[in-house]
């Protein structure tokens, strides 16, 4: 069946671990139809947890895409992991979404990745929707946890549906857009009734609620509100529809998704009422270099977005893409923009799961996936041939856990290297590159058990053995103060010799700047063309320094005078004059070591927030601020790289698994004394290699 851009809607179910995202998506594919019997996360079947890594663990690792009918709308669900190791696949749902479902746990309410999440969300101006889970529970408690949703994001949620009971006396959810009582029916599908007298009060005042909600949706809705004091069905629909894809509402859901419960009022909800990619828009850029907001509109030639690799051992390359504008066909060639190569499309899927189901053509505003693409990368723009807009690229956060590895054979490194390029493909917010400094393949994510279960699928899967090992921290060299040197390179040989002489001055830049060249030459003592041999010369001598033979950064050099020989002169010959000048002067110039600071954002329960400021300040960290709302408190802090290269685990250990935090790099910054020392002894025997001298 094809789909228009009016009949599609997207939807993101994200939150923090444990709220129960899969077992809603799961049984909002039972409550839809695709589904005729529900299982459970601990029976390892679910319709999203499929791949082997997350029926082992019981967790969501990547997202998984499904979808539903429901009043003649195709709603695409995607349920996403809770922990923040794979906060990537939460993020390409929010750019794929039009709306957000953050679950909250009813007995807990907001949680750490629940803060994050939202600010993440409101970074992008998302519209999106509170469902507060696990009712049923003797802990749960609707009211307390709509209050404190309340109080840290300081927006008022309002009840599209609410509780009957809780714990042993759950009886269901009332729906309050639509009049009606939804009681539980043991594993069956909810039943729906009038209702009941004794909830009539509390139906009435979230009525009340809710139509003043739809009101501030719309001036003239607005003015009819305060004169009449009410709005018609039609206009409280109506009003609904334009305050939520504006984002001035905040619709908040109650059930227990285990029973099925608080399923048929969210599902008519965003079906009705729920924002939809007409008119939305994403962010993309023109040939000429200006970001624009593109409007989703099938109208305009095809521009697609890939959004998400995967592989699958059956399906091969699978590239999950969001069409913007136009439609995407089976059988059709576009353009893969940043490749300017031609891309065929073959066949063309949409999904439950893991199971692929074929489709003609995808409209604008709809998610499906392209298989064997030969050219298709995340983040790449499939468009129309006349197309030059670019979309792009996912807003993805920093890693924050890096680790050093190696095949324990060196027969398979080739293996690991390809695996860690796909692995680096799959998931974008993994990272893998050889460090030429420190002599270390080094991959880095969000996390340990990230890091953990991608290398436990390279060693399974390749059946190699690999070592792994804290990586190096890279610190670079600079200098303090003014210095001077020559050089004469000279060597006599038979036939042409070399000669060049140098002279050089050398001096501090502020933090940040790298490296000047000034050429102060008058005269011709080094004619124009071995200027340029100077200077390749001076960069080379600043790729190791003195100290340790780190990285030379920060210095401005100045070349006053130097000499040359009309015959024994060459470029050459003033390159490695000019070199051994710069090593000369840096030694005169009182070097220094300098070591990488980085931004840190910690989350944390307020209950560890001293054991935290404290663990960091035995860090070396520097306390920037720190903020707190609700119980949870944000901590920004500068700390030296070298102390967080294990942070991941040590803040797990802190705050019982519950802390979270984000990394940057900030700046270089001067050590000395025994630290110095320290660094410098582990660079004894480092080698430096250099074939022309």
């Amino acid at each position: 069946m094809s789909y228009t851009t009016e009949s599609v809607k997207n939807v993101s179910i994200a939150g923090h671990g444990q709220t129960g995202k899969t077992t809603l998506f799961e049984r909002l594919l039972f409550a839809g139809g695709p589904l005729a019997r529900p299982e459970t996360v601990e029976s390892g079947k679910t319709v999203s947890d499929y791949t082997p890594e997350e029926i082992e663990r019981k967790i969501s690792i990547h997202a998984a895409l499904g979808h539903v009918e429901r009043g003649n709308k195709k709603i695409n669900f995607f349920d996403t992991p809770g922990s923040p190791d794979f906060t990537g696949d939460v993020i390409l749902s929010f750019r794929a979404a039009e709306f957000a479902l953050l679950l909250v746990d009813g007995r807990d309410g907001v949680q750490i990745e629940t803060v994050k999440l939202w600010r993440n969300l409101e970074g992008r101006e998302k519209p999106r929707g509170v469902f507060l889970n696990k009712l049923d529970d003797e802990r749960a408690d609707f009211d307390r946890v709509l209050s404190g949703i309340k109080d840290k994001f300081q927006r008022e949620p309002v009840p599209v549906s609410f509780p009957m009971g809780k714990g042993a006396a759950y009886r269901g959810v009332i729906d309050v857009l639509n009049g009606k009582a939804y009681l539980v029916q043991g594993d069956g599908l909810e039943k729906e009734g009038p209702v009941p007298e004794e909830y009539r009060d509390a139906f009435e005042t979230a009525r009340e609620r809710l139509i003043e909600a739809a009101a501030e949706g719309d001036d003239t809705l607005m003015e009819k509100y305060i004169d009449q004091g009410s709005l018609s069905p039609e206009e409280m629909h109506t009003g609904l529809i334009e305050a939520l894809a504006e984002n001035k509402f905040l619709p908040a859901f109650a059930g227990s998704a285990l029973k099925n419960s608080g399923l048929t009022p969210l599902l008519d909800f965003i079906a009705d009422v729920g924002p939809g990619p007409l008119g939305a828009r994403d962010t993309a850029r023109t040939a000429e270099g200006a970001e624009i907001k593109a409007p989703i509109d099938p109208d305009k030639p095809l521009a697609a977005l890939v959004i998400k690799t995967s592989y699958d051992q059956f399906s091969g390359k699978l590239s999950w893409v969001k069409v913007i504008t136009g439609k995407l066909a089976a059988d059709l060639e576009a353009l893969n923009v940043p490749e300017n190569k031609k891309e065929r499309i073959g066949k063309l899927y949409t999904c439950q799961g893991k199971k692929l189901e074929e489709v003609k053509e995808l409209a604008a505003g709809d998610v499906g996936i392209i298989a064997k693409s030969a050219t298709l990368k995340t983040n790449d723009t499939l468009s129309a041939g006349d197309s030059s807009l670019m979309f792009l690229p996912l807003r993805l956060p920093e890693p924050v856990h890096s680790v050093a590895v190696n095949a324990a054979a060196k027969k398979d490194e080739d293996k690991l290297g390809e695996s860690l390029v796909r692995a680096a493909e799959e998931d974008k917010t993994f990272r893998y590159q050889y460090n030429g400094e420190t002599r270390e393949t080094v991959i880095s994510g969000m996390g340990e058990l990230q890091i953990n279960i991608i290398l436990d699928k390279i060693k399974a899967g390749q059946k190699i053995d690999l070592e792994t090992h804290v990586p190096k921290v890279a610190y670079r060299e600079t200098i303090t103060k003014k210095a001077g040197a020559e050089y004469t390179h000279k060597k006599q040989t038979g036939g042409h010799g070399q000669y060049g002489k140098v002279v050089m001055e050398i001096a501090p830049l502020p933090r940040g700047e790298n490296y000047q060249f000034v050429n102060a030459i008058f005269g011709g003592a080094i004619p124009k063309n071995y200027i340029p041999g100077v200077e390749k010369g001076i960069v080379e001598g600043m790729a190791h320094g003195t100290m340790a033979h780190y990285p030379v950064v920060d210095v401005e050099v100045k070349l006053v005078d130097g000499k040359y020989h009309p015959v024994d002169s060459s470029e050459l010959s003033f390159k490695l004059a000019a070199r051994n000048a710069f090593r000369e002067a840096m030694r005169q110039a009182s070097p220094t070591l300098l070591e990488p600071v980085m931004h840190l954002s910690v989350f944390v329960e307020e209950k560890y927030l001293g054991d935290v400021m404290s663990d960091l300040s035995g860090k070396r960290g520097k306390i920037l601020g720190q903020d707190s709302a609700g119980g949870i408190a944000e901590i920004q802090a500068e700390v030296p790289q070298a102390e967080l290269l294990r942070y991941s685990i040590d803040l797990r250990s802190i705050t019982s698994g519950t802390g979270s935090f984000n990394v940057a790099f900030a700046r270089y910054a001067p050590i000395s004394g025994r630290i110095a020392e320290e660094v410098i002894k582990t660079r004894e025997g480092f080698k430096v290699t250099e074939t022309d001298d």
